[in-house]
């Protein structure tokens, strides 16, 4: 059984929320949590991922994602790996010089215990803040906003990133409150967008007064249009992380057409592993694990067993974008 023992918590990273927004650009991975064979957490292959994905040149990572799998984990868990992820990021960039801002996840659908989260986040070192609405059991809007600005107002000094992801929430986000909500609170600095499609969306946030640049999620399946409408950033999963930096470089270089075509290759996968959050979970980890990222691909139940099929599917894409995706053995 893996030992847990938390860190010493830190007081905060010191970056203003422009400095961290400066840094939530481009491709800002969601962090895995790898697990042993019998499910407890495996804390070295986590630094490990660490590691890989700041390697990789991105200038931002969050966690604990969907794709971190957040609610099969117990709270000293949580802390355990965000505290580990604060100081290996703090760590490389000491020895490499590279600026990388760390994302917190705060999920909480009690006000008062997303405050708390979202406090001992900062204290810890997070330079951000990832927030994600109530949803359970269909809260007023009204409620939604006053949970809203509450954790906003409890960590004024630090950059906020609200995630708007109705499929997975059924919450419904207006822009136009959105705007409110930044002009009284402005360290609430972008939005993640996981609508389908995201693009609408996207221009929308760009248009209001003062305009929300967006991030855009879902594991990139739009992000071709969401890039024409103004995204700023992209927030996949991380076990292909190389190949979403490449799509990326190529729309910002002004090669379109390039990124298009790179993203066509990718597209037939990810929107089948997108059927479901559960199914590109598992697909992820099995990536990571045939390429010698972690020791096992285990996703805690309940979760989406992969079949044969799903399995040569991976092989296929491994073999497909092996010049991206060397093995890490």
């Amino acid at each position: 059984m893996t030992m847990i023992t938390s860190q010493r918590p830190s007081t905060g990273s010191g970056r203003s929320p422009a400095e961290a927004a400066a840094l939530i650009r481009g491709v800002s991975p969601v962090l895995e949590v790898p697990f042993t064979d019998d499910g407890e957490i495996a804390v070295e292959d986590f630094r490990r991922v660490v590691r890989y994905v700041v390697g990789t040149g991105v200038t931002s990572v969050m966690f604990p994602g969907f794709a971190g799998e957040f609610y099969k984990l117990s709270e000293e868990e949580r802390r355990l790996l965000t505290e580990i992820l604060i100081t290996e990021v703090r760590e490389l960039t000491v020895d490499t010089g590279t600026e990388v801002a760390v994302i917190a996840a705060v999920q909480d659908h009690a006000t008062r215990l997303a405050v708390q989260r979202a406090r001992w986040s900062v204290e810890a070192g997070a330079d951000a803040i990832n927030l994600l609405p109530p949803h359970l059991l269909a809260p007023s809007a009204s409620a939604i906003e006053a949970h809203l600005r509450t954790v906003l107002a409890a960590v004024p000094d630090t950059a906020v990133v609200l995630q708007y992801a109705p499929a997975e929430t059924g919450t419904s986000l207006d822009p136009q409150g959105l705007a409110g909500l930044v002009r009284d609170h402005p360290n609430l600095v972008l939005v993640k967008v996981e609508s389908s499609p995201p693009g609408p969306y996207i221009a929308e946030l760009g248009r209001l007064d003062p305009p929300i640049p967006a991030v855009e999620g879902y594991a990139g399946v739009q992000l071709p249009d969401a890039f024409r409408r103004g995204c700023v950033g992209t927030q996949p999963g991380c076990s292909l992380t190389e190949v979403y930096c490449e799509i990326w470089r190529r729309f910002s270089d002004g090669d379109l057409a390039g990124g298009d075509r790179l993203h066509a290759r990718l597209l037939p996968y990810i929107s089948y592993w997108m059927l479901d959050t559960e199914r590109i979970i598992a697909t992820e980890k099995m990536i990571s694990y045939r390429r010698g990222l972690i020791q096992s691909p285990h996703c805690r139940p309940p979760r989406h067993d992969l079949d044969a099929e799903e399995l040569a599917m991976i092989d296929r894409f491994l073999a497909e974008f092996g010049d991206l995706l060397p093995s890490l053995r």
